[in-house]
């Protein structure tokens, strides 16, 4: 069984983006899977480096040292969020820069590049008002290669996988039904 854990990248309690991570979750513990939830709405934490990644001046909340610990201890990494001017929300970009500063990861401490997170892997779901298509083939799936490579990929993770789920304000019930139930299966098969 994977330890997985899930963080929805949105300002607000009870969005969609919960209900996927939810049904991501239903699905991994219906597995067997051990699985923490952290949702950026509702832990409390300062999404501002106020000093740079120069973190001995800033308090380091309980919320993001669970999470952080919680990361680290991870077979496998969800992210939920939805694209807000082309990329991540910026609660979320804050929450992955406190939990991933460089104080809080002992070599780096000593100025050495270590992947944190190898051998974890990574699904991305990005919710959006576009049609998918049109996010990947004219917008070149930025949010997601900025995730995948710059971030996750810096610190080592792979295999990271994306989904999207399009039209999320446009689509009938029975859509939005079906993108909970590919979340759970994705939940199921920790993938």
């Amino acid at each position: 069984m994977a330890k997985i854990v899930i963080i929805v990248g949105h300002p607000k309690a009870g969005t969609y983006c919960e209900a996927v991570a939810n049904a991501y979750m239903a699905g991994a513990q219906e597995a067997r899977h051990e699985v923490q939830l952290f949702h950026t709405a509702r832990i409390k934490f300062d999404p501002v480096l106020h000093e740079g990644f120069n973190q001995q001046q800033q308090v380091l909340e309980p919320d993001i040292k669970s999470a952080h610990d919680a990361m680290l201890a991870a077979d496998h990494l969800v992210f939920v969020f939805p694209l807000w001017l082309g990329t991540l929300p910026a609660i979320f970009k804050g929450f992955l820069e406190r939990v991933l500063a460089p104080d809080l990861v002992e070599p780096a401490k000593t100025g050495k590049f270590v992947k944190v997170w190898d051998r974890k892997s990574a699904r991305i779901i990005i919710t959006m008002g576009m049609p998918s298509i049109i996010y990947r083939w004219w917008f070149g799936s930025l949010a997601t290669k900025t995730l995948k490579r710059s971030i996750l990929g810096f610190m080592g993770v792979a295999p990271v996988r994306a989904t999207v789920f399009g039209r999320i304000g446009t689509v009938s019930a029975a859509t939005r039904a079906k993108f909970l139930e590919d979340a759970c299966n994705l939940g199921r098969h920790a993938a």
